[in-house]
């Protein structure tokens, strides 16, 4: 009886009908026929997979879809968008004494992994301004860097990279160039496309889209760049488990749908709250300027313009961020983004919590800035929220 319990209804063959929707390949090992067939296989001379830490067939699925919308020649997703990020860079081959380049406005944390991670092991850091070309050039041609590191759209201050651009001063300077595509995801932007060598995501955030998976994904334009990737992922360990990835595929099938709600509800905000007395300023790509909203159509998909939105409050301190977040009752208080439902972040204390106070202000991200994730609510009701909670300040 106990070995029946053990082996009573495994290893069957597989159905002769394919599955509409890809199972959840929920095993640690696969197992063949013979030691000849598995000893293959280990080789990579026959394809299979072995153990799930080196690959799995939902992990791939997952992999081979983002790779499409991206419109890559390969990719690979890890636990995290940090996993993924740093998997990125060490694809790029840095060696002690090579340089970063990387966007001065890019997530607190990746900054975190630059110089106390990366920095450890002699890699030298310097950030520029990458909205200005001219400074982005002056340190390129002084630093010689190996990488050059930017945003699509910069956290918190949703400023736009050219990426274009930025390809261009990458090969003149002999870099490689890493996009972090998480904010606009591939339905607004396909850097790859443009010329960018890697596009990473923090699946986390557009691509799950529900606020119950974490995950990050790579993906390369040069399918060379793979071995190391796969590299990173089974000695680093930080893989992406086989839950995790069927529910970020499945959060992708509605990308598009989603998106389009958001990008018109976070327009509608922008532009309700561009008018507000209690907001002093709002950064929104699609309220910029001629000279950057023809950068912005350059890089996006017409007509859509993103689905963040940050505010500057008149009274510009924490306590006036901190009263205008609490009376919220629909929107959600998170440090998350991407979302089906429309929340808010404080950057001072969250995502650039880390970053020194000087440091901050100098980047312009001030004590009263609130960084808005906008969701596909009716947008009524959204903006019906933010004024009730903003006009008890009044």
């Amino acid at each position: 009886m106990t070995t029946q319990l053990v082996h009573a209804g495994e290893r069957r063959p597989t159905p002769a009908g394919k599955p509409t929707a890809t199972p959840i390949y929920a095993s640690a090992t696969f197992s063949y026929d013979t030691m000849e067939e598995t000893d293959q296989v280990f080789a990579g001379e026959k394809q299979g997979y072995i153990y799930s830490r080196y690959g799995n067939p939902t992990v791939a699925a997952l992999e081979e879809a983002v790779k499409i919308f991206e419109a890559g020649t390969a990719a690979c997703a890890y636990s995290t968008g940090m996993a993924a990020l740093h998997a990125a860079l060490f694809a790029c081959e840095l060696t002690p004494g090579a340089s970063v380049l990387a966007s001065q406005d890019i997530y607190g944390p990746t900054i975190d992994l630059l110089y106390k991670v990366f920095g450890s092991f002699d890699i030298k850091i310097a950030t520029a301004d990458f909205s200005d070309l001219n400074a982005v050039k002056e340190k390129a041609l002084e630093t010689r860097p190996r990488v050059m590191l930017a945003e699509t759209i910069s956290n918190p201050l949703l400023k736009i990279c050219d990426i274009e651009a930025c390809v261009e001063l990458a090969r003149e300077a002999g870099a490689r160039l890493i996009i972090d595509n998480t904010f606009a995801s591939p339905y607004l932007c396909q850097p790859l496309k443009m010329g960018a060598d890697f596009v990473i995501h923090s699946a986390t955030k557009y691509l799950g889209g529900h606020a119950d998976v974490m995950g990050g994904v790579v993906v390369a334009r040069d399918e060379a760049d793979l071995p190391t990737l796969i590299g990173v992922m089974k000695l680093a360990g930080g893989i992406l488990g086989v839950w995790e990835a069927h529910e970020i595929l499945r959060g992708v099938k509605t990308l598009g749908v989603r998106m389009e709600r958001q990008c018109a509800n976070a327009q509608a905000l922008a532009e309700h709250l561009a008018k507000h007395k209690s907001v002093s300023h709002v950064h929104y790509p699609g309220l910029a300027g001629p000279e950057v909203l023809e950068r912005v159509r350059r890089v996006f998909r017409s007509p859509l313009y993103g689905a963040l939105v940050s505010v500057e409050l008149q009274d510009d301190t924490r306590e006036a961020a901190f009263r205008f977040m609490n009376r919220l009752q629909l929107c959600v208080r998170s440090t998350s983004l991407g979302d089906v439902f429309t929340s808010v972040l404080h950057p001072a204390t969250a995502s650039h919590r880390d970053v020194a106070p000087a440091r901050r202000r100098r980047l312009g991200i001030s004590d009263g800035l609130v960084r808005i994730s906008v969701g596909i609510e009716d947008v009524s009701d959204i903006i019906a929220d933010i004024e009730q909670a903003l006009e008890q300040d009044d």
